[in-house]
């Protein structure tokens, strides 16, 4: 059942372009270990006519295929550690059920500003850290809590922005952690399926979510999700790392220049 109504028809050209989103997002879910959202949410707006809230609530739904496919080439490569996977997972689900209820209570720039900054901050110490493809993440008390509390935010970032978490949590995995750069990429996605799920449902009953729109975006990125991830296997880690800074200027960038236009 749909519970939100885009603006207009879905004509072949919009349905051929909201694929082509997906296409896009998945191959960069498999790549970076994210969801893809900084390119459906303003996609879903400009296409659809859709307001912030039913395109966030819309990207998460497309952006579940994606974690799924490219979630699998990791497990299938063997980079997933399910233990942090699953600490991070819990706190996404906590995070995101947060997020939906707190959507309509805080000022969308206003997290967005935070956002840009904790980008700023990543973007200078993954230019600078040399990454260990092999290296393990060691776990005590302190880490499992610290994971619990970086799945939190994550979860609530998801929700208020549209995102699915990774663009935070797989750099804090590498640099703070010190967790190899694939594992932090399979552990993100992971962490991902049910803080996304949890998300999904919170901003269903809230009638936030165009379910056609989300299934074409995520039947796309269906076909792109698993090349990613093995271009990510592919490359070396210190070029992934530099790839990771470059894709998290756009996404500051685009975040900058979405707090910046005036409200309508």
């Amino acid at each position: 059942m749909e519970t939100g109504k885009p603006t207009g028809d879905f004509t072949a050209v919009r349905v051929a372009a909201l694929i082509g989103i997906g296409l896009a997002s998945g191959f960069f879910a498999g790549l970076f270990g994210i969801g893809g959202g900084i390119l459906i949410v303003p996609a879903l707006v400009v296409l659809l006519k859709l307001d912030h809230r039913k395109a966030v609530g819309t990207s998460l739904l497309a952006i579940l295929p994606a974690a799924t496919i490219s979630a699998a080439a990791y497990w299938v490569s063997g980079s997933v550690d399910l233990v942090p996977s699953a600490l991070l997972a819990v706190g996404a689900v906590v995070g995101a059920q947060f997020g939906a209820w707190l959507l309509t209570r805080i000022s969308r720039k206003a997290a967005q500003w935070v956002f840009v900054v904790f980008l700023a901050v990543m973007v200078v110490q993954l230019l600078l850290v040399v990454p260990d493809r092999g290296a393990q993440l060691q776990l005590d008390p302190l880490k499992a809590a610290g994971l619990l509390l970086l799945g939190l935010v994550a979860g609530t970032l998801s929700a208020v922005l549209g995102i699915g978490g990774g663009g935070v949590v797989v750099p804090i995995l590498m640099v703070w952690f010190g967790l190899g750069d694939l594992a932090a990429k399979g552990a993100s996605l992971v962490m991902m399926l049910p803080g996304v799920i949890s998300g999904i449902v919170a901003n269903a009953r809230r009638g936030n979510l165009q379910v056609k729109a989300g299934l074409l975006v995520g039947l796309g990125s269906l076909f792109t999700g698993p090349l990613g991830a093995w271009v990510a296997h592919l490359i070396s880690a210190q070029l992934g790392a530099w790839l990771f800074a470059a894709f998290l200027v756009f996404i500051g960038a685009t975040m900058v220049r979405e707090a910046l236009r005036p409200a309508v």
